[in-house]
């Protein structure tokens, strides 16, 4: 996987906390430097967190499963992509303007969960764990600050597109992995 791409998929991975962040951003009314670094620092260390798991977990089975990886890191990109489109089509979530370990811990938790799966299409794809994860987690990191600070000032009418735009991106990854592996397109 080539740097390129590892920034589209983390970019791809953080449109959940990121629409989330947006939601905190706007359920505050006096946004403090504090707000978006707990919220960078909570979504960006469960995104690295869960893939690396996956990672761990993906690595236990892919001897008895290399002659299909492609398939599964598409059907699995494709599942994560699909049910972002569809939740961006949902309304907004309940605001809650805390952020104590009590509330950010399940945002965390519920936002990376689809990187558990990419964890495992990471294993399949021979790519250096450790900064593959580190990088997903930075990025989320970022993504999630800003968010908290867009969130303050325009609101929530960012959170359909940017969950649209993550599934959109996490599905075109996956089609690319099973064109490249039949030989379909090679980049």
């Amino acid at each position: 996987m080539s740097t390129t791409e590892l920034f589209i998929l983390a970019i791809g991975l953080s449109m959940d906390a990121f629409a989330v962040a947006i939601c905190k951003g706007l359920s505050v009314k006096k946004l403090k430097l504090s707000h978006m670094l707990i919220t960078g620092l909570y979504f960006g260390f469960f995104q690295a967190f869960m893939p690396l798991m996956g990672y761990i977990l993906g690595k236990q089975f892919e001897t008895l499963i290399t002659e299909i990886d492609h398939w599964i890191a598409f059907v699995l990109l494709a599942i994560i992509g699909i049910n972002m489109v569809r939740e961006s089509r949902t309304d907004a979530d309940e605001l809650n303007d805390m952020f104590t370990p009590r509330v950010m811990l399940p945002l965390a938790v519920a936002t990376s969960i689809d990187a558990l799966a990419v964890g495992v299409t990471l294993a399949f794809l021979k790519v250096d764990v450790v900064s593959s994860v580190s990088f997903i987690g930075v990025i989320t990191f970022i993504l999630s600050a800003i968010g908290v600070k867009i969130g303050n000032i325009f609101g929530c009418r960012f959170k359909s597109t940017s969950e649209l735009i993550g599934g959109i991106v996490l599905i075109a990854i996956g089609a690319k992995i099973l064109l490249e592996h039949l030989g379909i397109i090679s980049f």
